[in-house]
């Protein structure tokens, strides 16, 4: 029976009122048409084809059924594998549970509940990300809105620097900032214009840039943890700083009227160096030598003051002896520096006090010279020639009969005690 049949649902014969089978009381059968099916669509074919008879398809409800619980089974298969996932050595993965955080999975193969029930973000934490400041790759390239700040001393300058920050924390990377990266840049430019706007032009371009980087990073760092970034800054290095183009003829002026101020400190300094320590050393040696001078000359005023006592205690003992010692000490002291020999023309004694070691060398030289013969005899020096000269060169002194006496005496005892 087809589907279009007008006898569905009837309930009288099937054949016109006589005997066959009984009116349908429900639905039509499957089978039927199923086979009703196969039957027009062979009608169909054959019209097409040219006729011929072909056998009508058979329909089977059991290997339908078993069909679509393959194809099931495939699906649920399929599904389940979809779970897995591979997180590297450098990432971690973030597993979501109906899009709110559930968990974090190391490296190595790992498996979730398939979508829509869990899904996971792989995050790279050991990368290094760089953020540019001021420019956009090259220095030349300049970002004016980002690189002009004010100095402390209001003066305008162009500052370039570069951030490199790393993961230390993907969970919070990932859900509590919406654009953790722009936060970054953010974070960045606020630090840098509020250090440098505490700082002074020169400091901020010259001696104070790593000083500005330490800075810069620990304001940083100190910023992103306070928004729970989950941001760990490495480094802030300092690209460029320099004046803006239009007053940098002006400035180079100043730097160099600054250099040579400092080169001229330098060199008078360098020249006090050299002269301060010699006079600080000359002061010192005078120093030194007027102590000794100052210790000598107490030194021998008490040696002079003790020879004094000395003599006094044995003048008093032998006035005459002492006399006449201290007038040989005396004679001797002063002649002992003349080259010139004092004889005693009008006196009887014959002992001549004479310089033997200057005679000596006087002769010697003599004979050494060429103009001196064999046979010829050694000429005495001028000054010893003749008594009679000598004593019109100096003239002689009078000798009291007295100390002449005292020295006949002391010559006596000096032969008593041989």
């Amino acid at each position: 029976m087809s589907i279009n049949d007008p006898q569905w649902g009837n309930r009288g014969s099937g054949n016109g009122g006589g005997g066959g089978k009984p009116p349908n009381q429900g639905p039509p059968d499957l089978e039927e048409l199923w086979r009703d099916l196969n039957r027009r669509l062979s009608g169909m074919f054959d019209k097409k084809g040219g006729g011929g008879n072909r056998p009508p398809l058979d329909f089977n409800p059991k290997f339908l059924g078993g069909g679509i619980s393959l194809l099931l089974a495939l699906v649920v298969v399929v599904w389940l594998a979809s779970g897995f996932y591979i997180v590297d050595a450098s990432q971690r993965g973030l597993v979501l549970q109906f899009g709110k955080y559930k968990e974090s999975t190391e490296s190595g193969l790992r498996w979730r509940l398939p979508y829509p029930i869990q899904s996971h973000e792989l995050v790279n934490i050991s990368g290094v990300r760089t953020l540019e400041v001021g420019y956009r790759g090259s220095e030349k390239n300049k970002v004016l809105k980002e690189a002009l700040m004010l100095t402390d001393d209001e003066n305008i300058i162009n500052i370039q620097f570069a951030v490199q920050y790393i993961l230390k924390d993907p969970v919070e990377y990932i859900f509590n900032n919406r654009t953790p990266d722009e936060a970054v840049m953010q974070v960045a430019e606020t630090a840098i214009r509020e250090i440098v706007g505490k700082s002074k032009m020169d400091f901020v371009l010259y001696e104070g840039r790593e000083q500005i980087a330490v800075k810069a990073s620990n304001l940083m760092q100190e910023i992103l943890d306070r928004y729970q970034t989950g941001i760990l800054i490495s480094k802030v290095t300092m690209q460029n700083a320099q004046p803006p183009e239009q007053v940098q003829a002006a400035f180079d002026d100043a730097v160099k009227s600054g250099q040579d101020r400092e080169r001229q400190k330098n060199e008078g300094q360098a020249y006090a160096n050299d002269v301060i320590p010699k006079a600080r050393g000359t002061a010192a040696r005078l120093l030194q030598e007027a102590e000794g001078y100052k210790q000598r000359l107490i030194a021998t005023a008490e040696g002079d003051a003790s020879r004094f006592k000395q003599i006094n205690t044995e003048y008093a003992k032998a006035p005459e002896v002492t006399r006449s010692r201290m007038y040989l000490e005396t004679m001797q002291q002063v002649y002992s520096s003349t080259s010139k020999v004092m004889v005693d023309a009008k006196g009887q004694g014959n002992l001549l006090y004479l310089p033997l070691d200057k005679l000596m060398h006087a002769a010697g030289a003599m004979s050494a010279s060429p103009d001196s013969g064999v046979g010829s005899s050694v000429e005495m020096p001028a000054q010893v020639r003749s008594g009679s000269a000598v004593a019109n060169e100096v003239p002689p002194q009078t000798v009291d009969k007295s100390d002449v006496r005292s020295r006949d005496a002391l010559r006596s005892r000096d032969r008593e005690a041989r």
